[in-house]
């Protein structure tokens, strides 16, 4: 009980003193009050962060975490484009496997006393040698080893100049190299006996300051930074960013409301209906004083279809169509989730990304539905036909709607809830009938979600958890990695999404859509389809 109360108390002393703790040069009374608020910015990480070291960032706590502090060679702006970074130029050759990076000579290391006499050094090719040779170190045991996959060899020729050599063609390698496992590290403190997970080093917009694990993090502008803004000025705007650790998405959005913190990310069911009306709009009470932003976000939620069972129903193909048209999408969407979310009426390769496409999917059918059950009963006999359909608690709002509107047409469907972590492991070896899933792209290219029904990725050695095996789509999957051509590719990637589609392995259920809200006073702070926090560009305004 002490150690709860001890916790929480520290919790109102970082809200009310956070400028004092993040600038230490004037006293002050309230956060809302100080003159200086107005450059800071602060938000609520509900999953806490694990590591603030880019080789383990993993989850978007830790990636939006170490976006802040760390660079790579190259970025990725809001529209998906890859952008120079540390590196401000590259070639390609004709065969596209050799890269060469030419890296910038201003970009320097945060102040640290183990990086010579002037605490910093500019960052050289060597540095990304080193950085991406502990990606692949085994001791090291990075969960982001995989990007790197697709490597032959990297060196640095020089101070300025890194090349990487592939095994094979990868249009999608770039956009790998986006990713925050890619980030440059100085060796001279990672092979200290200073904790990199909590004391991190880099090159990024802010520094690090201060981390009170499960109470607060504090980053410091880094006065150092090498890019500027249209008009020349310094990036970053702000002097600090302030995040803190408060548990649960209900206890964050109070604090949102209240004006303690200016941003959250997403809509959880705790306040939906408080914030939105069923169309997906501002309620009258929060227009005033808070923004919202959505767009596309890379996510596919779905059902799948395990096709190695020995369920004769699941092996079907009328069946698995049957449940594709047996239910309204749009509607699903309106009700479970208030209009945020798009109705997944097309592949599986989600609205935001090249290759996807709007008329391959289903739209609802019950006519047709209720037709493909009774053929399916009257071929096999089997007239008294059930699924189940496992999923977590999160998502058991959304298998249950299904659940009453295919009972509606003949077909009987039990559900089964299970721990996120049980359902990760049964779905990997092949446990369960069907099973809802999602996908998040770990990188921007439309190849990373069609990767799972490529038939030598079966699971659990590979992402293909259906077990879909079509010898048309992966001759077209295998053609995709030589085509450098972005509109051919593109063709290519619809064409194997509408293959999937014709065989239905997986009920498409909606594209997920980033949505955030923000108090009046903060701008620029943008969105795109990867929902990666970037902060560099941000302004707030006194209020």
């Amino acid at each position: 009980m002490i150690k709860q109360l001890s916790t929480h108390l520290l919790r109102i002393i970082f809200y009310l003193s956070i400028s004092c703790l993040v600038f230490s040069i004037q006293s002050c009374t309230t956060v809302s009050n100080t003159s200086r608020d107005h450059l800071v910015f602060r938000y609520n990480e509900h999953k806490n962060i694990g590591s603030l070291d880019p080789a383990f960032a993993k989850d978007n706590s830790d990636i939006w975490a170490t976006n802040q502090l760390f660079n790579g060679l190259v970025q990725m702006d809001e529209n998906l484009n890859v952008q120079p970074c540390i590196a401000k130029k590259w070639s390609i050759s004709e065969d596209a496997l050799n890269y060469s990076f030419t890296l910038r000579n201003d970009v320097y290391f945060h102040k640290h006393k183990l990086l010579g006499k002037d605490s910093t050094r500019t960052v050289k090719a060597k540095d990304f040698e080193y950085s991406f040779n502990r990606l692949l170190d085994k001791k090291v045991a990075s969960p982001g080893r995989w990007v790197l996959n697709k490597v032959d060899s990297f060196s640095a020729k020089n101070d300025s100049i890194f090349s990487i050599k592939l095994k094979q063609p990868f249009p999608a390698f770039l956009g790998l190299l986006t990713m925050k496992y890619c980030s440059v590290v100085p060796f001279e403190v990672v092979n200290s006996d200073i904790s990199f997970r909590s004391n991190p080093i880099g090159t990024g917009p802010f520094k690090f300051k201060r981390w009170e694990e499960n109470i607060k993090l504090v980053l410091r502008r880094n006065n150092n930074y090498f890019e500027k803004d249209n008009t020349g000025a310094l990036l970053p705007y702000l002097e600090a960013v302030a995040i803190t650790f408060l548990p649960d998405k209900q206890s964050e959005f109070l604090q949102f409301a209240q004006g303690n913190i200016d941003f959250v990310s997403g809509l959880d069911a705790s306040y939906k209906d408080e914030i939105l009306t069923a169309k997906g709009n501002l309620r009258n009470k929060y227009s005033k004083s808070v923004n919202m932003i959505r767009g596309p976000y890379l996510n596919t939620e779905y059902l799948a279809f395990y096709l190695d069972t020995k369920s004769t129903n699941i092996q079907s193909e009328l069946l698995r169509l049957a449940i594709n048209y047996g239910f309204d999408r749009k509607k699903m969407i309106t009700y479970l989730r208030n209009g945020i979310g798009i109705p997944a009426h097309g592949g599986f390769i989600p609205k935001g990304l090249p290759g996807y496409n709007p008329s391959i999917g289903f739209s609802y059918n019950p006519e047709k539905a209720i037709k493909l059950i009774n053929q399916y009963k009257t071929e096999t006999g089997d007239s008294n036909s059930k699924i189940t359909i496992t999923t977590t608690s999160n998502y058991l709002s959304f298998c249950e709607y299904i659940q009453k509107e295919l009972q509606k047409l003949g077909l009987v469907v039990n559900i089964e809830v299970i721990p996120a972590a049980t359902l990760k492991t049964a779905k990997a070896n092949g446990k369960l009938d069907i099973f809802r899933a999602s996908w998040v792209a770990d990188y921007p290219d439309a190849e990373n979600y069609l990767s799972l029904y490529y038939s030598k990725n079966f699971a659990p050695k590979g992402p293909n958890y259906t077990h879909f095996k079509n010898e048309l789509f992966d001759s077209y999957y295998e053609n995709s990695f030589s085509e450098t051509n972005i509109k051919n590719r593109e063709l290519l990637y619809s064409k194997m999404d509408s293959l999937v589609m014709k065989k239905a392995p997986i009920v498409p259920l909606f594209y997920d859509e980033v949505v955030r809200f923000t108090q009046k006073n903060v701008s620029g702070l943008g969105i795109n389809p990867i929902n990666l926090l970037d902060i560099k560009r941000v302004k707030k305004t006194i209020k």
